[in-house]
């Protein structure tokens, strides 16, 4: 059992969908002696993708644990998706990992997704070695991948391997650090060493004192050492990698294909002997303050991530951040102070897990059916109740509505979501009154289909996804006055109200209404946005100010049902200026119904205009594609902002309506072979085009009336 941070290394699998990353780590289990098969993708059988539905789509839908000794060396290793749809499976990988080895495709070069997580991995300042796998692919281009990559990424990516014979026959490696060449039999393995060739030894040569400058640069007794005799010698270079790596200044890059078993090994050493330890690195940041990794002293730990599993419950996977935790001990939540204890620890390989007595800080593991903690939570020891940060998760980009076929499951259904929400913060549940239906958010549509198939099979309850409706607004555009008379007889006490009414469109300093004198004021911030201004401008007293308020709730019972679709109103000024009343006859109801209808029939005389949000959309995609994502948007009512280079990517940026952005995922993953990416951010509300709202409002009629006639 690990006794000491210093050998730890928490690394973290990244890179693009397809890069291989689950393969790789079969490798690296298998090296290591963890595992004594190497499972496969086509076989369903690796030791990472061990879920019903990654094994079917043959890829990674969710983050993994696992581990190997190396060395002196325990590897913890974190496997994610390719997909952005699941990000905050990768951003909670990445907050508790110490490095980063980031996969790239040697066929296809840098890839989109690899793009989105470079802006992480800067943002986390996580060190991270580049592997350019699959150099026994037939259009494996090593040169061309690892020029993208140094374009992109910068130069402190520096080459430490490449492969000598590229392609079909691939299985030589001439390793520039270590100054050898690595010759692998047919089934891979374990590689003979043998001397550089003559033909290669300057271009290795040169690979090598690059490695050795950079080394250098990162202590100034290094770098005088350098500058004396011109080389270091291998406890020095290894010092001065191992402080490059931790500064951020140097990013290896080493080459292998985890298909074929060549070169993983070679990782592990790396690994073992370079990448920090978490005691390395910076110390954890705090709500309030920082925490250092330390084995001694009170016990702290961060779940970053849960996971409900069948027949074992919730599996509670978190990083030791201070202290030794053992079984039995008792810790606080510091978010919602509730008391948990420690019945077992585990370290885990996939689906299998190894009890432990004890994890010391710097470690991973995870525990079973904690009762009320949940990812971005912090335990601590009782009296040192502190609160890591929590993982910053991005915004939802895309929203569906839901309903199930029988009514009485409609409950049963939102406890399910809520309980997948616990263990996943990037999914948004909303129960709009507004617009009377229940919306899910999510990053991507691949992310509502793996909601929709966990609740299906783990709930056994059935979910169908519509499209959800738009929030849209209605607004008018200048001044209307009305007279509203509301009369009403039936035998004994009747009901009377007359009220004299103006409306205007508000905007913020805007001059008292021409003509009128205000006796009182009101204004309301509006819980949809915009403001409500009512003014009471009776002269005289033909109205009581005792029916103001209900003449008032009148209004706002129009407000939230709009007179065009039926959607909230905002940014009206309301002036009652005039009325008459009857001793017996009116009441607070009559002047509340006259209130509504005087305001209806003025907002259809201030030539009202209906408002739809709009969403700012960025666009991250290959150059061949770009004109297919344009043709696409033109048909969504988009207006193009601007288009830049990031990379070789061209970065698209556009202001669309939100109600053409239903189902936009799936259709740009079908436009660009799943090389795009996008995000989305409300924006502005602005008026719909003339013929938009007329259809809106027809339907809204017709509504109105199916309903009626219901």
């Amino acid at each position: 059992m690990i006794k000491d941070p210093k050998h730890i290394r928490n690394i973290v699998m990244l890179g693009h969908s397809h890069s291989g990353k689950t393969t790789l780590i079969e490798d690296m289990l298998y090296e290591a002696k963890a595992i004594n098969r190497r499972g496969s993708i086509d076989a369903a059988n690796t030791i990472s993708d061990f879920t019903e539905i990654e094994q079917e789509r043959k890829s990674s839908l969710f983050s993994k644990l696992m581990h190997a000794s190396w060395k002196s060396s325990k590897i913890n290793i974190i496997d994610t998706p390719g997909s952005d749809d699941f990000i905050g499976e990768i951003l909670s990988s990445i907050k508790v990992a110490d490095c980063g080895l980031v996969t790239l495709n040697a066929a296809h070069g840098v890839e989109v997704g690899t793009e989105i997580l470079w802006e992480y991995i800067e943002k986390f300042e996580l060190p991270s070695i580049f592997i350019i796998n699959q150099c026994d692919h037939e259009k494996s281009d090593f040169d061309n991948t690892l020029e993208q990559a140094q374009s992109r990424f910068g130069h402190k990516l520096i080459p430490f391997q490449y492969p000598l014979n590229q392609g079909k026959d691939f299985n030589k490696i001439i390793d520039a650090l270590r100054m050898v060449m690595y010759e692998f039999p047919s089934d891979g393995g374990k590689p003979i060493k043998k001397a550089i060739p003559d033909s290669e030894m300057e271009k290795a040569q040169k690979m090598h004192n690059a490695i050795v400058e950079a080394a250098a640069e990162n202590d100034d007794t290094l770098m005088e050492h350098f500058f004396e005799s011109g080389t270091l010698d291998e406890i020095e270079l290894a010092h001065g990698l191992r402080k490059g790596l931790a500064k951020l200044t140097l990013c290896p890059v080493f080459c292998c294909s985890a298909l074929e078993n060549m070169g993983s090994g070679r990782i592990m050493g790396f690994v073992s002997d370079i990448c920090p330890a978490p005691n390395d690195r910076p110390a954890a940041k705090l709500v309030e303050g920082e925490l250092p990794i330390q084995a001694g002293g009170p016990v702290s730990i961060f779940i970053y991530k849960t996971m409900s599993e069948p027949k074992v419950g919730k599996v509670s996977y978190f990083k030791v951040y201070s202290g030794t935790l053992r079984n039995g001990d008792e810790l606080i939540n510091a978010s919602n102070r509730a008391h948990e204890r420690v019945n077992q620890i585990f370290i885990s390989n996939g689906k299998n897990r190894e009890p432990v007595a004890e994890l010391v800080a710097g470690d991973l593991g995870c525990m079973v059916k904690l009762k009320d903690s949940h990812t971005n939570d912090t335990l601590s020891t009782k009296g040192r109740e502190l609160q890591i940060e929590p993982t910053p998760f991005p915004q939802p980009r895309i929203r569906t509505a839901f309903q199930t076929e029988n009514k009485n499951d409609l409950e049963k259904l939102i406890k399910a979501i809520h309980d997948i929400q616990e263990e996943d913060p990037t999914l948004v549940l909303e129960q709009s009154q507004r617009l009377k239906q229940n919306i899910l958010h999510g990053q991507g549509q691949l992310h509502l289909d793996v909601i929709k198939y966990r609740i299906e099979k783990m709930y056994n309850l059935h979910i169908e996804f519509i499209k959800p409706k738009i929030p849209y607004l209605e607004t008018i555009t200048r001044s209307a006055d009305t007279v509203y008379r509301h009369k009403k007889q039936s035998g004994g006490a009747g009901q009377f109200a007359e009220v004299h009414m103006r409306i205007e469109p508000y905007y913020e300093g805007m001059p008292d209404p021409a003509g009128l004198t205000v006796r009182q004021r009101g204004t309301d911030d509006l819980d949809w946005g915009g403001k409500i201004v009512f003014f009471w401008c009776i002269v005289g007293g033909s109205i009581d100010t005792k029916f103001s308020n209900a003449i008032q709730k009148g209004v706002m019972n129009k407000m939230i049902e709009g007179p065009l679709t039926g959607s909230y109103c905002t940014d009206v000024r309301v002036s009652i200026y005039d009325g008459k009343m009857h001793p017996v006859d009116s009441n607070d109801m009559a002047f509340q119904t006259a209130g509504t209808m005087a305001f209806k029939e003025a907002f259809h005389l201030a030539a009202p205009q209906v408002l739809e949000p709009v969403n700012e959309l960025e666009i991250l995609c290959s150059d061949h594609v770009t004109g297919e994502v344009m043709g696409d948007l033109q048909t969504r009512r988009a207006m193009i902002l601007g288009m830049d280079t990031e990379g070789h990517y061209q970065k698209i940026k556009a202001k669309v309506p939100l109600s053409e952005m239903h189902n936009y995922s799936s259709t740009l993953r079908s436009l660009t072979q799943g090389k795009a990416k996008f995000s989305m951010k409300f924006l502005e509300y602005a008026p719909v085009t003339p013929d938009v709202q007329q259809k809106l409002s027809q339907e809204w009629a017709a509504h109105h009336k199916d309903h009626h006639d219901e």
